[in-house]
Protein backbone atom coordinates (compact mmCIF):
# COMPACT_ATOMS: atom_id res chain seq x y z
CA UNK A 1 0.00 0.00 0.00
CA UNK A 2 1.35 3.45 -0.88
CA UNK A 3 2.42 5.52 2.13
CA UNK A 4 0.02 8.38 1.36
CA UNK A 5 -2.92 6.05 0.92
CA UNK A 6 -2.06 4.22 4.14
CA UNK A 7 -1.83 7.40 6.16
CA UNK A 8 -5.13 8.71 4.85
CA UNK A 9 -6.81 5.34 5.35
CA UNK A 10 -5.47 4.94 8.86
CA UNK A 11 -6.61 8.40 9.85
CA UNK A 12 -10.01 7.84 8.30
CA UNK A 13 -10.36 4.67 10.34
CA UNK A 14 -10.04 6.55 13.60
CA UNK A 15 -13.10 8.69 13.13
CA UNK A 16 -15.79 6.02 13.28
CA UNK A 17 -17.28 7.34 16.51
CA UNK A 18 -17.99 10.70 14.90
CA UNK A 19 -20.21 9.33 12.10
CA UNK A 20 -23.60 11.01 11.71
CA UNK A 21 -26.38 8.67 10.53
CA UNK A 22 -27.71 9.31 7.04
CA UNK A 23 -31.29 10.55 7.10
CA UNK A 24 -33.39 8.98 4.28
CA UNK A 25 -34.62 11.55 1.81
CA UNK A 26 -32.93 14.46 3.55
CA UNK A 27 -31.49 16.16 0.48
CA UNK A 28 -29.83 19.39 1.52
CA UNK A 29 -31.35 22.77 0.82
CA UNK A 30 -30.26 23.93 -2.63
CA UNK A 31 -28.21 26.99 -3.48
CA UNK A 32 -28.50 28.93 -6.71
CA UNK A 33 -24.76 29.57 -6.52
CA UNK A 34 -23.82 25.89 -6.27
CA UNK A 35 -21.76 24.38 -9.13
CA UNK A 36 -20.25 20.91 -9.52
CA UNK A 37 -18.10 19.47 -12.31
CA UNK A 38 -17.87 15.70 -12.81
CA UNK A 39 -15.06 14.41 -15.02
CA UNK A 40 -15.58 10.92 -16.47
CA UNK A 41 -12.28 9.66 -17.88
CA UNK A 42 -12.48 6.85 -20.44
CA UNK A 43 -9.13 5.10 -20.11
CA UNK A 44 -7.63 3.39 -23.12
CA UNK A 45 -8.72 5.79 -25.85
CA UNK A 46 -12.43 5.77 -26.65
CA UNK A 47 -13.45 5.37 -30.30
CA UNK A 48 -15.29 8.68 -30.46
CA UNK A 49 -15.92 8.20 -34.17
CA UNK A 50 -18.30 5.36 -33.30
CA UNK A 51 -19.70 7.20 -30.27
CA UNK A 52 -20.97 10.15 -32.35
CA UNK A 53 -21.59 9.35 -36.02
CA UNK A 54 -22.92 11.48 -38.91
CA UNK A 55 -26.51 10.56 -39.84
CA UNK A 56 -26.91 12.57 -43.04
CA UNK A 57 -26.62 10.34 -46.08
CA UNK A 58 -23.60 11.99 -47.71
CA UNK A 59 -21.32 11.95 -44.68
CA UNK A 60 -22.58 8.62 -43.39
CA UNK A 61 -21.66 7.22 -46.78
CA UNK A 62 -18.13 8.61 -46.41
CA UNK A 63 -17.93 7.21 -42.90
CA UNK A 64 -19.15 3.76 -43.92
CA UNK A 65 -16.81 3.57 -46.91
CA UNK A 66 -13.72 3.98 -44.69
CA UNK A 67 -14.94 2.24 -41.52
CA UNK A 68 -16.09 -0.80 -43.48
CA UNK A 69 -16.88 -3.64 -41.05
CA UNK A 70 -16.76 -1.27 -38.08
CA UNK A 71 -19.39 1.08 -39.55
CA UNK A 72 -22.61 1.42 -37.57
CA UNK A 73 -25.72 1.29 -39.80
CA UNK A 74 -27.34 4.66 -40.33
CA UNK A 75 -30.73 3.44 -39.11
CA UNK A 76 -29.31 2.01 -35.87
CA UNK A 77 -28.02 5.33 -34.51
CA UNK A 78 -29.70 7.10 -31.59
CA UNK A 79 -30.72 10.42 -33.20
CA UNK A 80 -29.09 13.67 -32.12
CA UNK A 81 -31.14 15.83 -34.43
CA UNK A 82 -30.91 15.17 -38.15
CA UNK A 83 -27.12 15.39 -38.60
CA UNK A 84 -25.63 13.09 -35.95
CA UNK A 85 -26.41 10.06 -33.87
CA UNK A 86 -25.05 8.19 -30.86
CA UNK A 87 -23.90 4.59 -30.85
CA UNK A 88 -26.99 2.34 -30.77
CA UNK A 89 -26.02 1.07 -27.31
CA UNK A 90 -26.38 4.59 -25.89
CA UNK A 91 -30.17 4.81 -26.07
CA UNK A 92 -30.34 5.69 -22.36
CA UNK A 93 -29.15 9.21 -23.27
CA UNK A 94 -31.88 9.88 -25.84
CA UNK A 95 -34.08 11.52 -23.20
CA UNK A 96 -31.17 13.67 -21.99
CA UNK A 97 -30.68 14.95 -25.53
CA UNK A 98 -34.43 15.55 -25.90
CA UNK A 99 -34.50 17.79 -22.83
CA UNK A 100 -31.54 19.82 -24.14
CA UNK A 101 -29.07 18.60 -21.52
CA UNK A 102 -26.53 16.81 -23.74
CA UNK A 103 -24.01 18.10 -26.28
CA UNK A 104 -21.24 16.45 -28.30
CA UNK A 105 -18.00 18.40 -28.64
CA UNK A 106 -16.04 17.42 -31.73
CA UNK A 107 -12.34 16.78 -32.35
CA UNK A 108 -10.89 17.81 -28.98
CA UNK A 109 -7.32 17.05 -27.97
CA UNK A 110 -4.08 18.34 -26.46
CA UNK A 111 -2.58 21.34 -28.27
CA UNK A 112 -0.10 24.06 -27.42
CA UNK A 113 -1.62 26.46 -29.96
CA UNK A 114 -3.88 26.16 -33.05
CA UNK A 115 -2.24 23.78 -35.51
CA UNK A 116 -2.79 23.08 -39.19
CA UNK A 117 -1.63 19.98 -41.01
CA UNK A 118 1.21 21.88 -42.70
CA UNK A 119 2.33 23.26 -39.33
CA UNK A 120 2.24 19.80 -37.79
CA UNK A 121 4.25 18.24 -40.64
CA UNK A 122 6.81 21.07 -40.58
CA UNK A 123 6.55 22.25 -36.99
CA UNK A 124 10.23 23.12 -36.58
CA UNK A 125 10.35 25.20 -39.76
CA UNK A 126 7.05 26.88 -38.88
CA UNK A 127 8.13 27.61 -35.29
CA UNK A 128 5.34 25.53 -33.77
CA UNK A 129 5.21 23.31 -30.70
CA UNK A 130 3.41 19.99 -30.77
CA UNK A 131 2.36 17.97 -27.70
CA UNK A 132 4.73 15.40 -26.26
CA UNK A 133 4.62 11.71 -27.17
CA UNK A 134 1.53 11.69 -29.36
CA UNK A 135 -0.40 8.41 -29.66
CA UNK A 136 0.99 7.09 -26.35
CA UNK A 137 -1.51 6.04 -23.67
CA UNK A 138 0.32 7.20 -20.56
CA UNK A 139 1.54 10.46 -22.06
CA UNK A 140 -1.76 11.46 -23.62
CA UNK A 141 -3.69 10.58 -20.48
CA UNK A 142 -1.30 12.90 -18.69
CA UNK A 143 -1.80 15.73 -21.20
CA UNK A 144 -5.58 15.48 -20.92
CA UNK A 145 -5.48 15.38 -17.13
CA UNK A 146 -2.87 18.10 -16.64
CA UNK A 147 -3.99 20.50 -19.37
CA UNK A 148 -0.41 20.88 -20.64
CA UNK A 149 1.41 19.93 -23.83
CA UNK A 150 4.40 18.80 -21.74
CA UNK A 151 4.12 15.22 -20.45
CA UNK A 152 6.40 15.88 -17.47
CA UNK A 153 3.86 18.06 -15.67
CA UNK A 154 2.57 16.66 -12.37
CA UNK A 155 -0.50 18.68 -11.41
CA UNK A 156 -3.94 18.34 -12.99
CA UNK A 157 -6.20 21.11 -14.23
CA UNK A 158 -8.94 19.88 -11.91
CA UNK A 159 -6.61 20.05 -8.93
CA UNK A 160 -5.33 23.51 -9.84
CA UNK A 161 -8.90 24.77 -10.31
CA UNK A 162 -9.97 23.34 -6.96
CA UNK A 163 -7.11 25.18 -5.24
CA UNK A 164 -8.44 28.46 -6.64
CA UNK A 165 -11.56 27.89 -4.53
CA UNK A 166 -9.77 26.36 -1.51
CA UNK A 167 -11.29 23.04 -2.44
CA UNK A 168 -10.13 19.52 -3.26
CA UNK A 169 -11.04 17.10 -6.05
CA UNK A 170 -12.99 14.10 -4.79
CA UNK A 171 -12.24 10.99 -6.83
CA UNK A 172 -14.36 7.87 -6.96
CA UNK A 173 -12.21 6.61 -9.84
CA UNK A 174 -8.68 6.34 -8.50
CA UNK A 175 -5.73 8.61 -7.87
CA UNK A 176 -5.16 10.12 -11.33
CA UNK A 177 -3.30 13.33 -12.05
CA UNK A 178 -6.47 15.28 -12.89
CA UNK A 179 -7.10 16.00 -9.20
CA UNK A 180 -3.52 16.66 -8.10
CA UNK A 181 -2.73 20.20 -6.98
CA UNK A 182 0.50 21.92 -6.03
CA UNK A 183 0.07 21.04 -2.36
CA UNK A 184 -2.69 18.44 -2.28
CA UNK A 185 -3.79 15.12 -3.69
CA UNK A 186 -7.36 14.18 -4.56
CA UNK A 187 -9.56 12.69 -1.86
CA UNK A 188 -10.02 9.11 -3.10
CA UNK A 189 -13.24 7.48 -1.89
CA UNK A 190 -14.33 3.82 -1.98
CA UNK A 191 -17.42 2.31 -3.56
CA UNK A 192 -20.81 1.85 -1.84
CA UNK A 193 -20.75 -0.54 1.10
CA UNK A 194 -17.01 -0.26 1.68
CA UNK A 195 -15.36 1.13 4.77
CA UNK A 196 -13.80 4.54 4.30
CA UNK A 197 -10.34 3.70 5.58
CA UNK A 198 -9.51 1.08 8.19
CA UNK A 199 -12.53 1.36 10.48
CA UNK A 200 -12.70 -2.39 10.95
CA UNK A 201 -9.18 -2.50 12.39
CA UNK A 202 -10.07 -0.31 15.36
CA UNK A 203 -12.97 -2.24 16.87
CA UNK A 204 -13.13 -3.85 20.31
CA UNK A 205 -9.76 -3.98 22.09
CA UNK A 206 -8.15 -1.98 19.27
CA UNK A 207 -10.31 1.04 20.13
CA UNK A 208 -7.66 2.05 22.65
CA UNK A 209 -5.15 2.29 19.81
CA UNK A 210 -7.41 4.75 18.03
CA UNK A 211 -7.76 6.84 21.18
CA UNK A 212 -3.99 6.92 21.69
CA UNK A 213 -3.29 7.92 18.09
CA UNK A 214 -5.85 10.71 18.19
CA UNK A 215 -4.34 12.01 21.42
CA UNK A 216 -0.88 11.90 19.85
CA UNK A 217 -2.00 13.94 16.87
CA UNK A 218 -3.63 16.49 19.17
CA UNK A 219 -0.28 17.33 20.78
CA UNK A 220 1.94 20.17 19.61
CA UNK A 221 5.65 19.52 19.15
CA UNK A 222 8.81 21.54 18.58
CA UNK A 223 9.23 19.67 15.30
CA UNK A 224 7.20 21.42 12.60
CA UNK A 225 7.16 18.24 10.52
CA UNK A 226 5.31 16.52 13.36
CA UNK A 227 2.81 19.37 13.60
CA UNK A 228 2.19 19.40 9.86
CA UNK A 229 1.64 15.65 9.84
CA UNK A 230 -0.68 15.88 12.85
CA UNK A 231 -2.73 18.64 11.21
CA UNK A 232 -3.09 16.54 8.07
CA UNK A 233 -4.25 13.56 10.07
CA UNK A 234 -6.72 15.61 12.11
CA UNK A 235 -8.19 16.94 8.88
CA UNK A 236 -8.50 13.37 7.63
CA UNK A 237 -10.31 12.42 10.85
CA UNK A 238 -12.85 15.14 10.16
CA UNK A 239 -13.37 14.11 6.54
CA UNK A 240 -13.83 10.46 7.44
CA UNK A 241 -16.16 11.25 10.31
CA UNK A 242 -18.33 13.38 8.04
CA UNK A 243 -18.47 11.06 5.05
CA UNK A 244 -18.17 7.44 6.24
CA UNK A 245 -21.86 6.74 6.78
CA UNK A 246 -22.82 8.40 3.49
CA UNK A 247 -20.27 6.46 1.47
CA UNK A 248 -21.25 3.10 2.96
CA UNK A 249 -24.87 3.34 1.79
CA UNK A 250 -25.99 1.04 -1.05
CA UNK A 251 -29.34 1.58 -2.81
CA UNK A 252 -30.80 -1.38 -0.91
CA UNK A 253 -29.74 0.10 2.43
CA UNK A 254 -31.74 3.29 2.13
CA UNK A 255 -34.87 2.82 -0.01
CA UNK A 256 -36.23 6.23 0.97
CA UNK A 257 -33.35 8.06 -0.71
CA UNK A 258 -34.73 10.02 -3.72
CA UNK A 259 -31.69 9.38 -5.88
CA UNK A 260 -32.20 5.60 -5.64
CA UNK A 261 -35.09 5.82 -8.10
CA UNK A 262 -32.78 7.59 -10.54
CA UNK A 263 -30.23 4.78 -10.27
CA UNK A 264 -32.85 1.99 -10.48
CA UNK A 265 -31.99 1.24 -14.17
CA UNK A 266 -28.42 0.39 -13.10
CA UNK A 267 -29.36 -1.44 -9.89
CA UNK A 268 -29.65 -5.25 -9.85
CA UNK A 269 -32.33 -7.35 -8.21
CA UNK A 270 -30.04 -7.75 -5.19
CA UNK A 271 -30.09 -3.98 -4.60
CA UNK A 272 -26.48 -3.46 -5.68
CA UNK A 273 -25.33 -1.25 -8.55
CA UNK A 274 -24.39 -3.26 -11.62
CA UNK A 275 -21.27 -1.51 -12.99
CA UNK A 276 -18.19 0.19 -11.63
CA UNK A 277 -19.09 3.50 -13.26
CA UNK A 278 -22.61 3.40 -11.84
CA UNK A 279 -21.14 2.81 -8.37
CA UNK A 280 -18.75 5.73 -8.76
CA UNK A 281 -21.43 8.14 -9.96
CA UNK A 282 -23.76 6.98 -7.18
CA UNK A 283 -21.09 7.90 -4.62
CA UNK A 284 -20.66 11.29 -6.25
CA UNK A 285 -24.42 11.87 -6.31
CA UNK A 286 -24.61 11.19 -2.57
CA UNK A 287 -21.78 13.61 -1.83
CA UNK A 288 -23.57 16.29 -3.85
CA UNK A 289 -26.84 15.64 -2.03
CA UNK A 290 -25.21 15.72 1.41
CA UNK A 291 -22.50 18.27 0.73
CA UNK A 292 -23.40 20.37 3.77
CA UNK A 293 -22.30 17.41 5.93
CA UNK A 294 -18.80 17.55 4.45
CA UNK A 295 -16.02 19.64 5.96
CA UNK A 296 -14.70 22.77 4.25
CA UNK A 297 -12.91 22.04 1.02
CA UNK A 298 -14.87 18.87 0.34
CA UNK A 299 -18.39 20.29 0.46
CA UNK A 300 -19.32 23.91 -0.10
CA UNK A 301 -20.64 25.74 -3.15
CA UNK A 302 -17.96 24.51 -5.59
CA UNK A 303 -17.10 20.84 -6.04
CA UNK A 304 -15.09 18.87 -8.59
CA UNK A 305 -15.37 15.09 -8.89
CA UNK A 306 -13.56 12.42 -10.88
CA UNK A 307 -14.82 9.05 -12.13
CA UNK A 308 -13.31 6.62 -14.61
CA UNK A 309 -14.10 3.71 -16.88
CA UNK A 310 -11.39 1.54 -18.44
CA UNK A 311 -11.17 -0.95 -21.29
CA UNK A 312 -11.21 1.37 -24.31
CA UNK A 313 -8.01 0.14 -25.99
CA UNK A 314 -10.00 -1.62 -28.72
CA UNK A 315 -7.26 -2.83 -31.07
CA UNK A 316 -9.20 -5.95 -32.00
CA UNK A 317 -12.70 -7.44 -32.00
CA UNK A 318 -14.28 -4.04 -31.52
CA UNK A 319 -17.66 -5.09 -32.88
CA UNK A 320 -17.28 -8.88 -33.10
CA UNK A 321 -19.20 -9.12 -36.33
CA UNK A 322 -22.24 -6.91 -35.75
CA UNK A 323 -23.00 -3.28 -34.98
CA UNK A 324 -24.96 -3.95 -31.80
CA UNK A 325 -22.52 -6.31 -30.11
CA UNK A 326 -18.85 -6.43 -29.24
CA UNK A 327 -16.56 -4.92 -26.69
CA UNK A 328 -17.08 -1.26 -27.59
CA UNK A 329 -20.86 -1.57 -27.58
CA UNK A 330 -20.78 -2.84 -24.00
CA UNK A 331 -18.59 0.07 -22.92
CA UNK A 332 -20.91 2.56 -24.63
CA UNK A 333 -23.92 1.06 -22.85
CA UNK A 334 -22.14 1.16 -19.49
CA UNK A 335 -21.24 4.82 -20.05
CA UNK A 336 -24.66 5.93 -21.26
CA UNK A 337 -26.67 4.04 -18.65
CA UNK A 338 -24.58 5.43 -15.77
CA UNK A 339 -24.57 8.99 -17.15
CA UNK A 340 -28.34 8.97 -17.65
CA UNK A 341 -28.93 7.68 -14.11
CA UNK A 342 -26.59 10.29 -12.68
CA UNK A 343 -28.27 13.16 -14.53
CA UNK A 344 -31.67 11.95 -13.36
CA UNK A 345 -30.37 11.92 -9.79
CA UNK A 346 -29.24 15.55 -10.01
CA UNK A 347 -32.70 16.50 -11.27
CA UNK A 348 -34.29 14.66 -8.36
CA UNK A 349 -32.26 16.92 -6.04
CA UNK A 350 -33.33 20.04 -7.91
CA UNK A 351 -29.73 20.45 -9.11
CA UNK A 352 -29.97 19.48 -12.76
CA UNK A 353 -28.68 22.87 -13.89
CA UNK A 354 -26.02 23.03 -11.16
CA UNK A 355 -24.07 19.89 -12.11
CA UNK A 356 -22.16 19.36 -15.36
CA UNK A 357 -20.59 16.04 -16.29
CA UNK A 358 -18.10 15.67 -19.13
CA UNK A 359 -15.95 12.97 -20.72
CA UNK A 360 -12.23 12.85 -21.37
CA UNK A 361 -10.11 10.07 -22.90
CA UNK A 362 -6.49 9.37 -23.83
CA UNK A 363 -7.04 10.10 -27.52
CA UNK A 364 -9.33 9.23 -30.39
CA UNK A 365 -8.84 6.17 -32.53
CA UNK A 366 -7.97 5.78 -36.17
CA UNK A 367 -10.77 6.36 -38.66
CA UNK A 368 -9.56 3.43 -40.76
CA UNK A 369 -9.89 0.03 -39.03
CA UNK A 370 -6.98 -2.36 -38.65
CA UNK A 371 -6.79 -5.98 -39.79
CA UNK A 372 -8.07 -7.23 -36.42
CA UNK A 373 -11.46 -5.51 -36.70
CA UNK A 374 -10.28 -2.88 -34.25
CA UNK A 375 -8.85 0.64 -34.25
CA UNK A 376 -5.47 2.05 -33.30
CA UNK A 377 -4.16 5.08 -31.42
CA UNK A 378 -4.95 8.52 -32.83
CA UNK A 379 -5.28 12.09 -31.50
CA UNK A 380 -8.38 14.32 -31.68
CA UNK A 381 -11.58 12.83 -30.25
CA UNK A 382 -15.27 13.49 -29.71
CA UNK A 383 -16.52 14.11 -26.17
CA UNK A 384 -19.89 14.45 -24.41
CA UNK A 385 -21.02 17.16 -21.98
CA UNK A 386 -24.17 16.67 -19.92
CA UNK A 387 -26.22 18.79 -17.51
CA UNK A 388 -29.06 21.24 -17.24
CA UNK A 389 -26.76 24.20 -17.95
CA UNK A 390 -25.67 22.70 -21.30
CA UNK A 391 -26.83 24.54 -24.41
CA UNK A 392 -28.29 21.37 -25.76
CA UNK A 393 -29.90 20.24 -28.99
CA UNK A 394 -26.69 21.43 -30.65
CA UNK A 395 -23.15 20.25 -31.36
CA UNK A 396 -19.90 22.11 -30.75
CA UNK A 397 -16.48 22.20 -32.29
CA UNK A 398 -15.75 21.08 -35.86
CA UNK A 399 -16.43 17.53 -36.94
CA UNK A 400 -13.38 16.24 -38.87
CA UNK A 401 -13.46 16.00 -42.63
CA UNK A 402 -13.98 12.30 -43.28
CA UNK A 403 -11.14 11.84 -45.76
CA UNK A 404 -7.97 9.83 -45.23
CA UNK A 405 -5.07 12.16 -45.98
CA UNK A 406 -7.40 15.18 -45.80
CA UNK A 407 -6.75 18.41 -43.90
CA UNK A 408 -7.48 16.86 -40.50
CA UNK A 409 -5.45 13.66 -41.00
CA UNK A 410 -1.81 13.83 -39.84
CA UNK A 411 -0.79 11.41 -42.59
CA UNK A 412 0.47 12.03 -46.12
CA UNK A 413 2.25 8.83 -47.23
CA UNK A 414 0.11 5.81 -48.04
CA UNK A 415 1.14 3.79 -44.97
CA UNK A 416 0.10 6.59 -42.58
CA UNK A 417 -3.30 7.43 -44.07
CA UNK A 418 -5.25 6.21 -41.06
CA UNK A 419 -7.38 9.15 -39.99
CA UNK A 420 -5.57 10.38 -36.89
CA UNK A 421 -7.25 13.76 -36.59
CA UNK A 422 -5.36 16.91 -35.65
CA UNK A 423 -7.57 18.49 -32.97
CA UNK A 424 -9.50 21.62 -33.89
CA UNK A 425 -10.51 22.29 -30.26
CA UNK A 426 -7.92 22.14 -27.49
CA UNK A 427 -8.18 20.60 -24.04
CA UNK A 428 -7.56 24.14 -22.77
CA UNK A 429 -10.61 25.57 -24.57
CA UNK A 430 -12.73 22.62 -23.47
CA UNK A 431 -11.60 22.97 -19.85
CA UNK A 432 -11.95 26.76 -19.87
CA UNK A 433 -15.57 26.50 -20.99
CA UNK A 434 -16.28 24.20 -18.05
CA UNK A 435 -14.30 26.20 -15.50
CA UNK A 436 -15.73 29.57 -16.55
CA UNK A 437 -19.20 28.18 -15.81
CA UNK A 438 -17.85 26.72 -12.56
CA UNK A 439 -16.81 30.20 -11.46
CA UNK A 440 -13.23 31.05 -12.44
CA UNK A 441 -12.41 34.42 -14.00
CA UNK A 442 -10.03 35.08 -16.88
CA UNK A 443 -7.00 35.56 -14.67
CA UNK A 444 -7.64 32.33 -12.82
CA UNK A 445 -8.22 30.47 -16.09
CA UNK A 446 -4.87 31.68 -17.41
CA UNK A 447 -3.18 30.26 -14.32
CA UNK A 448 -5.01 26.94 -14.37
CA UNK A 449 -4.72 26.48 -18.16
CA UNK A 450 -1.47 28.20 -19.23
CA UNK A 451 -1.84 27.35 -22.93
CA UNK A 452 -5.26 29.03 -23.15
CA UNK A 453 -3.70 32.40 -23.97
CA UNK A 454 -2.32 30.90 -27.19
CA UNK A 455 -5.85 30.66 -28.59
CA UNK A 456 -6.55 34.39 -28.55
CA UNK A 457 -10.20 35.32 -28.13
CA UNK A 458 -11.35 31.73 -28.82
CA UNK A 459 -11.35 30.85 -25.12
CA UNK A 460 -14.76 29.21 -24.98
CA UNK A 461 -16.38 26.47 -27.03
CA UNK A 462 -19.80 27.82 -26.01
CA UNK A 463 -21.58 24.68 -24.84
CA UNK A 464 -22.51 26.01 -21.37
CA UNK A 465 -24.94 28.77 -20.56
Amino acid sequence: MQRRKFLCSAAAAMAGAAVTPLIPGAVQAQSADYRALVCIFLYGGNDGLNMVVPRDSARHGQYAAVRQALALPQGSLVPLGTDYGLHPSMAALSGTWAEGALAPVFNVGPLFQPLTKDEYRNFIARGKTIPDSLFSHSHQQGLWETGYHDATRRTGWGGRAAQERSSVVVSAGGNGRFGVGDTQAPLVIPGPGANFGLEGYFQGPAAATRTALMALHAERDAQELHNAFAAQQNNTFAVSGSLSSILQINPRDNPGEPLNAAFAPVTGSNGALTTSLARQLYQIAKLIAYRSSAPAGVGGSRQIFFASLGGFDTHGGQIEGNAMGGHHAGLMKTLADAMAAFHQSTKSMGLGANVTAFTQSDFGRTFAPNDSLGTDHAWGNNQLVMGGAVRGNATYGTYPELALGGPNDVGTAGWELQGRWIPTTSVDQYGATLLRWWGLDDGQLNGVLPNLQNFGSARSVGFLA
